[in-house]
């Protein structure tokens, strides 16, 4: 695995780095170059160009895959090193595009648009959110290797969270369309909220997800409540029915999983063309962890304080204006409106596991 202290410190330098099957850096040769990655608008990128690994790579495409990933979380810092090596023994062409801001994401999809097939993110659904603008500009399709605390995202398509087994749905090349949502003319796959996710949000610092990972979820939760008020919200859907509610959160879901592994609703599926909303409305705080299974399983019904709508648009007013998050991030404030995008982004998913019935008569389903 790669080490902390092997991985290079991008700045304006072009970097050829030869990486072993195993992931260990074998020599990193750098030269200054005339462009600033501040400043220019070509920003510096590894290529995978050392003479020893030419004989392991098999082309799958005319084209390589833009690699990019997120070295400033800790999964993609100490990974980062078994992403390169697992698309070496599958025999993918990449270019690893170097990131050291969250505006660098979009700009390396674009200067790299014509050069590359698809576009493949390491990270976790905050980091993913950082690219979608320029995945739809660009129309390239999307592999994702669930490199964060949370990876919702990859849940919802199914992914395996085991780095190799990722790398190897993108080279296995099949895709699927997605939806996405869309609110104040911000993208989000997983869910877009206001109210107690607000508060969980500002809770869930860097160093908490860093030291206890998925459980910074429910630690960030229980300080949240300490502070959380029922706020009044009015939601009309697709432009005609209205209804008014005095709630704790509205939450709108585009995908099945949000925040640590609850699910939007049941049946809700990032394909299926439609977004559910919820509204949480438990009388007292502490009731919500009773609710918290229903929330985990998508099941609660009013009965349990949790009121659900479907539809194509939904507008929310509030009194006050409410900030809302989008796959985890602060990105805009209510009056809000959002809107589905339906097939709007292909991505590389598992291939469907053949039934027995569309097996062939001497063919058998495997073990």
């Amino acid at each position: 695995m790669l080490s902390t202290q092997s991985v290079p410190r991008y700045t304006c330098r072009d970097i050829h780095a030869g990486i072993d099957t195993s992931g260990h850096l074998r020599r990193v040769i750098s030269c200054d170059i005339a462009c600033k990655a501040h400043h220019s608008p070509s920003p510096p990128t590894i290529e995978r160009t050392a003479r020893s690994m030419q004989s392991a790579v098999t082309d799958r495409s005319e084209k390589p895959i833009l690699l990019l990933i997120n070295l400033h979380s800790r999964q993609g810092l100490e990974r980062f090193g078994e992403v390169v090596a697992a698309f070496n023994s599958l025999g993918v062409r990449y270019i690893i595009g170097q990131v050291m801001r969250s505006e660098d994401f979009s700009h390396c999809i674009r200067w790299h648009q014509e050069q590359v097939s698809a576009v493949v993110i390491g990270g976790g659904d905050g980091t993913v959110n950082l690219a979608i603008d320029a995945l739809l500009e660009t129309n390239l399709p999307l592999g994702l290797l669930p490199l964060g605390t949370a990876n919702d995202l990859a849940r919802t398509l199914e992914l395996p969270l085991e780095v190799a087994e990722a790398c190897s749905v993108v080279a296995g090349g099949h895709r699927q369309s997605i939806d996405l949502g869309k609110v104040n003319g911000k993208y989000f796959f997983n869910v877009a909220s206001c109210g107690l996710s607000i508060k969980i949000t500002d809770a869930l610092s860097k160093d908490l997800k860093q030291r206890w990972g998925i459980l910074a979820y429910a630690i960030a939760a229980v300080k949240a409540l300490l502070t959380l008020r029922r706020f009044d919200a009015e939601i009309q859907i697709d432009g005609e029915q209205i209804i008014h509610r005095h709630t704790l959160q509205i939450a709108v879901g585009n995908g099945r999983f949000y925040g640590g592994g609850l699910t939007v609703a049941k049946d809700a599926a990032i394909d299926d063309q439609r977004l559910d909303l919820y509204s949480l409305e438990v009388p007292h705080w502490w009731q919500l962890f009773f609710v918290l299974p229903a929330l985990k399983s998508g099941r609660g019904n009013s009965r349990f304080g949790i009121h659900r709508w479907q539809g194509k648009t939904f507008e929310l007013r509030t009194r006050s204006h409410k900030r809302l998050n989008t796959d985890g991030e602060v990105t805009t404030r209510t009056p809000a409106v959002f809107e589905l995008c339906p097939a709007a982004l292909n991505v590389f998913v598992p291939a469907p596991t053949p039934t027995a019935d569309a097996l062939p008569a001497n063919a058998s389903a495997p073990s």
